[in-house]
């Protein structure tokens, strides 16, 4: 017998389909620590970067993910244009060989080695007289199979609840607040800024209904809280480039509803998105950009379920 269950997949965005691989894995063997091993960067980006998929979280989020869900260790294993021209025996042989499994769990459409050469059933071929390997079926959301795929083409079109369907939570991202043009709070209305990697997925632009948490546990003066646990702040997040003020750059700002007094630069937070409220609306007057700012708060109200103030 091995000394782990080892587990095997991209993982972006850790849905309920990898969560189910990982605690298939924990079940078959709970004896033993879960070995997860992913890829970075994302084996798309390296072999048709035209292609590249935008990611759903970031590498340490990613780890983060797959931690909550059981893992014990994640090994990430670099991908590069020399791995990718692997055998698949090779790659049995040097990446999981080495981690002792008695048992290797992955989705049935697991595929490794050049060309995609490797299968489920070429694993199981190279694993006989030394590990179990197990396929599992990918997880449904109603008639819709659930995959990142999916789940990037809802946040593109702004239908952050479809996402959350398939997430099997909202859609959360993060990051590091920046210093902004400082805009919002002099039309009444500050934000926490964070900039958009190109390689991230993000909503659609647009205005939506969300929650903040800081990351590090302080609190909204960056100290530590007398009663612990990090305080979630109701938010409305403009997603986009601010084009009533010729803004370039793609940013997330949230304005967390009612508070003026947050001091959250340089701190890392997670923002959620809950339901879409609009989109991104090009204003020639401040008054009606105000206007409209007040009303964005009022349907942000209604949809996280706050009592209007």
């Amino acid at each position: 017998m091995g000394s782990s269950v080892v587990v095997i997949g991209n993982f972006d965005g850790v849905h309920p389909g990898h969560r189910e691989v990982l605690a298939e894995a924990k079940r078959r063997h709970p004896e033993l620590p879960l070995i997860v091993v992913t890829f970075w960067p994302h084996p798309v980006s390296v072999l048709r970067p035209d292609a590249a998929p935008m990611l759903l979280t970031s590498l340490d989020g990613r780890i983060e993910h797959l931690t909550a869900a059981g893992a014990d260790d994640v090994q990430v294993v670099d991908f590069t244009s020399e791995l990718a021209a692997w055998a698949p025996s090779r790659f049995v042989e040097e990446i999981v060989v080495p981690l002792d499994p008695t048992l290797v769990v992955v989705g049935e459409n697991f595929r490794f080695g050049h060309g995609a050469a490797g299968s489920v059933e070429t694993l199981t071929e190279l694993a006989a007289g030394r590990f179990e390997v197990e396929g599992l079926t990918l997880v449904r959301f109603g008639d819709e199979e659930t995959c990142s795929t999916r789940i990037r083409e809802a946040l593109a079109a702004g239908n952050v609840e479809h996402a959350a369907e398939h997430l099997g939570r909202p859609f959360c991202f993060r990051g590091v607040v920046t210093h902004g043009d400082r805009r919002g709070r002099e039309l009444g209305f500050p934000t926490a800024n964070l900039p958009v990697p190109p390689m991230l997925a993000c909503p659609s632009d647009g205005v939506y209904a969300g929650w903040v948490t800081r990351r590090d546990g302080l609190d909204a003066h960056g100290e530590v809280p007398a009663e612990g646990g990090s305080e979630r702040w109701p938010a409305a997040v403009s997603v986009g480039t601010n084009p009533t003020f010729d803004g370039l750059s793609r940013r997330v700002e949230s304005y967390v509803l009612d508070r003026d007094d947050l001091e959250l630069y340089d701190a890392p937070i997670n923002v959620e998105f809950i339901a879409r409220i609009r989109g991104q609306i090009r204003f020639t007057d401040i008054g009606e950009l105000i206007e409209q700012m007040h009303d964005d708060v009022r349907q942000c109200r209604e949809l996280l379920g706050l009592n209007h103030s």
